[in-house]
């Protein structure tokens, strides 16, 4: 075989070796700062940049209406963002971060700002309100202020209005609107937790999702939807046995009598299957939802030590009744293979609902004893992964896609310094 076109495996312990040392990460945050900041030496600035650590300072910026009072010194533009760009150069700004209030005060400040390298990760909209002082001595001495007129400051709140919608626009990517109506110690702490929430990553990620959950939760159906959506690919253990099987290969050939009898298959050799799927190149490329594995603790805890581990784990819950009413009143027609239901889809007319079958595992009795199985290790299973995400299954299956959706991305928050 030419090995020119032969194709490339991928190792799947390293986009999860990638992901937990935030590499793609750090390599977008180089790349991004060298095109800014085109250094004359680019591996003693790439160099630098990974002296400073690998969490990334906070670089916020202020928007808001002038505040009562507030004098404002009418300076150009060009001049502004060159005394910006030298301030925020300082080695103290490369490892705290920085907070810029006052300015920009349009969108072309921003986009100007932009262009300079100056790219804030939080930009927030709010109106600072007065705090009023603690110490009643200090409350009776204050006196008003006196600098700018009724006209000014109304043609300064004005000016703000009419610019607000172009810097909006500008940050739109990591703006956050924050309500100031309140008492500051609230507003603060809005400020504060918008701050230490990571942003949405741009870097590449293999999603590895785990849909775990009762029968009748809908995973395969979510699985299905995911995969469709996000080019996934959908790996539903059942059938990938099945496939194997039918396939006649030595591993398959192992697998045919537990499924022809109904019996279930060894975990090593159900590890087995999904390894060598799981580290094919569409896997590992362009990332997987898994469902129908693990069903026990220890298929979980082998899962887990593997180098397969899921990076999402979603627990879809529902109550038996539910199930119950889900799987029973389920049917399929044997001539246009269409599915049913007897409550949500049921047959057109007496004809059709004649012909309707209902699968084996289907039946009250056996849907029971699935539940039971189910509920046996559910725990444990809980147990083995915290960090699940529990989703309410018993809704409308859009919504639910919705719940899981919104956390396949999400990165974990910050944790402030204690």
């Amino acid at each position: 075989m030419d090995e020119t076109v032969k194709p490339v495996r991928i190792p799947p312990e390293m986009s999860i070796y990638a992901e937990k040392h935030d590499i793609f990460d750090l390599v977008q945050t180089m790349v991004s700062s060298l095109m800014v900041d085109k250094p004359d030496d680019p591996i003693s600035y790439l160099m630098s940049l990974l002296k400073r650590g690998r969490v990334e300072p906070p670089k916020i910026i202020l928007l808001g209406p002038p505040a009562s009072g507030k004098t404002t010194i009418e300076i150009p533009a060009d001049i502004w963002i060159e005394l910006i760009q030298h301030r925020l150069s300082k080695i103290d700004c490369f490892r705290k971060g920085w907070v810029l209030e006052g300015f920009p005060q349009t969108r072309l400040h921003a986009l100007t700002l932009q262009a300079a390298g100056v790219i804030p990760n939080h930009a927030d909209v709010y109106h600072q309100t007065f705090v009023w002082p603690p110490d009643p001595e200090v409350a009776e001495r204050l006196e008003q202020d006196s600098g700018g007129s009724e006209e000014q400051r109304l043609a300064h709140l004005q000016l703000y209005g009419r610019e607000l919608a172009g810097l909006t626009t500008a940050y739109r990517h990591v703006l956050k609107t924050i309500n100031a109506d309140q008492p500051h110690t609230d507003v603060y702490e809005e400020v504060l937790r918008y701050v230490l929430t990571r942003r949405e990553s741009r870097a590449p990620q293999t999603p590895r999702i785990l849909l775990v959950g009762p029968p009748g939760s809908g995973k395969s159906l979510q699985a299905r939807r995911l995969a469709d959506k996000y080019k996934l690919v959908d790996l539903n253990c059942g059938q990938l046995l099945k496939a194997e099987a039918a396939d006649g290969s030595t591993l398959g050939q192992l697998i045919k009598p537990y499924i022809e009898t109904g019996h279930q298959v060894p975990d090593s050799v159900v590890l087995q299957v999904l390894s060598q799927r799981l580290s094919a190149l569409d896997c590992t490329t362009r990332g997987w939802v898994l469902h129908g594995f693990p069903r026990e603790p220890e298929q979980a805890r082998r899962l887990q030590e593997s180098t397969y581990k899921p990076s999402r784990v979603f627990f879809l819950e529902m109550t038996d009744d539910v199930a119950i009413e889900r799987l029973t009143l389920r049917t399929i027609d044997p001539i246009s293979g269409e599915r049913h239901h007897g409550l949500e889809h049921p047959a057109p007319n007496r004809e059709v609902e004649a012909r309707l079958q209902t699968h084996p595992d289907d039946t009250p009795p056996r849907v029971q004893e699935k539940l039971t199985q189910y509920w046996k290790h559910a725990a444990r299973l809980k147990a083995l992964f915290p960090d699940g995400v529990h989703v309410n299954a018993d809704q409308d299956p859009h919504t639910v896609f919705e719940c899981v959706e919104s956390r396949v991305f999400k990165r974990p928050d910050i944790r402030p310094n204690q």
